[in-house]
């Protein structure tokens, strides 16, 4: 996972994470942890899955389809709470060394808090047409745009072997594209605008930070970029959805909810700046994977989301060759021939664990691969299931 893609926040599609981390920052020597890496590492699992599953829910399920200005709440809730534990806490003590003014604050943060803001808004309109596992598997295609905008922008020279190594990125997408059972092409349309305005914005963070000067964590970043985002989203708000928005519709969902809701997107702002001071870019890379397979995973039990045998075969083709990418063919055999004398150590000293977590891996395996196929041979069956749950089979799950 590249740097600028370790950090993304809201609704990762908005994955409304805030800009980013600078390389420079992350070699720094982290202060010894107070719990144990797989503690932080859940805990942003659970966040980032979270702020996903309750934006769907809220966009479509309940009914509250006015995506820009549900990000344009967390954006405002983001900059109230840095500001106050800016002038309270010493967790954004990190802003001082940055030399920040007018002028870069103008021709820096502004361009790049208004391709934040495009990205945010076209991610979110997705929720109102995609289920959330296709776009997750779409999302898959981030790495594959940051290339591309890396190359176009001039920040790195063309690179024809690296360009073969994310087709199979891109092959595994299109697979998974053919066999999308509810593919909706404007949909589409809005995922694909926001996967190339966030490759345009990580692309110009990168720039930025390339410079000593602005090294920012997460958080400070949130403390720049929230304030101009929530502007310019309120301002597109203001003529697209407000308009049309009545206080019905906040109470048909409830004030508490839409509260807690920027909470836990706010939350998992915080909990990137954790999990980049406890783990690797390893980790990071590993955990994105694991958190898209879950988020697939729970779409299908939640909402009984359709996924064919062609788009779980294409998907998984994407994620092989999203970690082939990101790790190398030479890293991949170092930590494949590392994993096993691992799992083999584990096996002489655990054996009745390793053999529960076989059996636990390959019964998902199972389930998905029969979540995938029901809808194909049992259209009728599904239907039944659907309904019997009450109300399941509404909404673009």
């Amino acid at each position: 996972m590249s740097e600028g893609e370790k950090v993304r926040a809201s609704g990762e599609t908005p994955r409304e994470t805030l800009p980013t981390v600078n390389p420079a920052a992350e070699k720094q020597e982290a202060p010894k942890a107070a719990f144990h890496p797989a503690v932080y590492v859940s805990v942003w699992i659970t966040l980032s899955s979270s702020v996903i599953l309750f934006n769907k829910h809220l966009l479509d399920y309940a009914n509250f389809r006015f995506p820009i200005i549900l990000t344009t709440w967390h954006l405002t809730f983001a900059t109230i709470m840095t500001q106050v534990l800016a002038r309270t806490t010493s967790v954004l003590d990190g802003r001082k060394s940055v030399k920040m003014t007018g002028r870069v604050y103008l021709r820096a943060i502004v361009p790049i808090g208004l391709m934040f803001s495009l990205s945010l808004i076209c991610g979110n309109m997705t929720y109102l047409y995609l289920s959330v596992a296709f776009i997750q598997m779409l999302k898959a295609t981030t790495p594959v745009a940051v290339l591309l905008a890396t190359w176009g922008m001039g920040m790195a020279p063309v690179n024809y072997k690296t360009l073969a190594n994310v087709s199979i990125i891109v092959i595994g997408v299109i697979i998974a594209s053919f066999g999308e059972i509810k593919f909706v092409m404007i949909g589409f349309l809005f995922q694909l605008g926001g996967i190339v305005f966030e490759a345009t914005r990580l692309v110009m963070v990168q720039r930025l930070l390339s410079s000593a000067e602005y090294k920012m964590d997460p958080m400070v970043s949130l403390y720049y970029f929230a304030p101009v985002c929530a502007v310019m989203n309120g301002s597109v708000a203001l003529f697209l959805e407000v308009p049309r928005l009545t206080m019905d519709h906040i109470y048909g969902v409830g004030i508490w909810v839409l509260l807690a809701n920027a909470m836990v997107a706010f939350l998992l702002n915080v909990s990137v700046v954790f999990l980049i001071g406890k783990t690797s870019s390893l980790v990071m890379t590993l955990c994105g994977v694991l958190k898209d397979i879950l988020l697939v995973a729970a779409s299908m039990m939640l909402w009984q989301t359709p996924v064919s045998g062609l788009q779980f075969f294409g998907y998984s083709l994407a994620l092989i060759g999203l970690v082939y990418y990101k790790l190398g063919g030479d890293k991949m055999r170092e930590y494949t021939s590392q994993a096993g004398r691992a799992w083999a150590e584990y096996g002489n000293t655990n054996p009745a664990q390793r053999k529960f977590v076989v059996f636990g891996a390959a019964a998902l395996v199972f389930f998905l691969f029969v979540g995938a196929m029901a809808p194909s041979y049992a259209p009728e069956r599904v239907s039944q299931v659907k309904g019997m749950l009450g109300g399941a089979a509404t909404g673009n799950a």
